[in-house]
């Protein structure tokens, strides 16, 4: 699911963005998404990723927090 994301950010609403000319914030939004957008959503990646990584490792006994 996070590669599914990952890819439509990247690729796709890239791909559209010069024909989605709407304003967004006050920027249009092809220029919002490529600056902001992409790198916020690329984090909230990374973030749940590796929180989810820390879940299943505590689940499964391989954590590596000293006890």
């Amino acid at each position: 699911m996070l590669l599914a994301i990952w890819f439509v950010v990247t690729f796709v609403v890239s791909y559209f963005a010069r024909d989605l000319s709407f304003s967004f914030f006050g920027w249009p939004f092809s220029f919002w998404m490529a600056a902001q957008g992409s790198p916020v959503i690329y984090c909230l990646i990374v973030w749940f990723y590796a929180r989810r990584m820390g879940q299943l490792d505590v689940r499964h006994g391989v954590d590596e927090r000293e006890e």
